[in-house]
């Protein structure tokens, strides 16, 4: 079958198995690419079917220089709790972009906490904005919350555990993203993100926290491994590089 307009590809439809052994994967990778909306999907029947021509087109679109986007959304997991430390505040705000363009992408409740910031609301958003999130959109479909936390040293938990219990009943994971922008007591930041761990234990919540490498130079060594063995994955972030790692178990002698 031809599309209408002349021009048309053959609409061919495949079966994940046919889709497999094209690519040259496993069948519950293409499954997950399905679910995770990396690859359109139509329902026939009983049965999920491929276009031929949607599998081209994602094909051709994975052989592009990676982005910045595309690694966060090979790196994210649901759930999930990541520290960055970014070079810089343009950094920080390019990072913050790319993870809610992934949640965006997986129909999550986006939520951007601010507090003790440099710049107003207003500006951030339009920093996402800049770096390729249409925040104002999203914002006005009430998938975008731009929350104030007031003191960032207090209740990090609780705000978001309280947007949880709304979140629930729609069923949709939440990305969550804190910011260290400013000099922050050592004990203060980890106990925050201690209670922050409970709630990604037991959620569909992802949380991505980012500070920048200034507002943790003073931190001793212990106190920084302790920060990193706390969340389940790591982004170092500047303008030269970008470094993705996972938490793994010690494994036996």
């Amino acid at each position: 079958m031809r599309n209408g307009n002349g021009a048309g590809r053959e609409i061919e439809l495949l079966a994940a198995e046919e889709v497999a052994g094209l690519v040259g994967v496993k069948e519950s990778t293409v499954w997950r690419w399905c679910r995770q909306g990396r690859l359109p999907c139509l329902k026939v029947g009983k049965h999920w079917r491929i276009r031929r021509g949607v599998l081209e087109d994602f094909l051709k679109e994975n052989e592009r220089p990676a982005t910045l986007f595309r690694r966060m959304e090979s790196f994210l997991r649901v759930p999930d709790n990541v520290l960055a430390i970014a070079a810089d505040e343009d950094v920080l705000r390019r990072l913050d972009a790319a993870f809610f363009r992934v949640g965006e992408a997986r129909d999550g409740l986006l939520v951007k906490f601010y507090g003790g910031e440099s710049v107003p609301e207003g500006e951030l958003r339009a920093t996402l904005e800049g770096n390729g999130l249409e925040a104002g959109r999203l914002q006005r479909e009430g998938r975008l919350l731009m929350r104030n936390e007031g003191d960032p040293l207090e209740g990090r938990g609780e705000r978001l555990g309280r947007i949880l219990e709304e979140a629930s009943s729609e069923g949709r994971t939440v990305w969550a993203s804190f910011d260290w922008a400013l000099e922050v007591d050592l004990e203060t930041a980890l106990g925050q993100q201690e209670k922050l761990n409970e709630l990604v234990d037991s959620r569909r919540l992802v949380v991505k926290t980012a500070t920048l490498d200034a507002t943790i130079d003073g931190w001793p060594a212990s106190a920084l491994r302790r920060a990193l063995a706390s969340h389940s994955g790591t982004i170092l972030a500047s303008g030269d590089g970008l470094s993705l790692s996972r938490a793994t178990p010690m494994p036996a002698s």
